[in-house]
């Protein structure tokens, strides 16, 4: 469960620096005219390509924090699941809000907030990149 864990986390936190820096900045550029449908595409390829992985990730680091390798201390599953619960918190309460908003048209403020509060995600899934490679390194050793 571990080595599940490790790899959907590493995947969302590549996918996560990519929106951060490359996808969501260039939101501003797609056009008023077109945004509309470029945002219902990307809602709806981008849940297609995290969906799988960030349910992966939440049941792995649950499973963690009752059944784990005894290299990992109970501290670390739960602080592991805890930086996920606010990944979630934050995906569900601030930034589905502002696609919701954004799907009925551009709006600079709400890309703004989208961009800005997307680094709660972006810093989260980092550190979990940090605490589950070390966790790996431990069970290996």
């Amino acid at each position: 469960m571990l080595l599940l864990n490790f790899v959907a986390t590493l995947f969302m936190t590549g996918v996560i620096w990519y929106v951060q820096i490359v996808h969501y900045p260039l939101f501003s550029r797609v056009g008023l005219a077109s945004f509309r449908e470029y945002e219902a595409l990307h809602t709806n390829l981008t849940t297609a390509v995290v969906l799988v992985p960030m349910l992966v990730e939440l049941i792995t680091a649950l499973y963690l924090c009752y059944e784990r390798p005894s290299a990992v201390s109970a501290l670390e599953a739960f602080v592991g699941a805890a930086m996920l619960g606010v990944i979630w918190l934050s995906t569900m309460f601030i930034q589905v809000p502002k696609h919701t908003l954004l799907s009925t048209g551009f709006d600079e403020k709400v890309h703004q907030a989208l961009v800005t509060t997307n680094w709660i995600r972006t810093i989260l899934w980092s550190l979990r990149s940090v605490l589950l490679t070390w966790l790996m390194l431990k069970v290996l050793r």
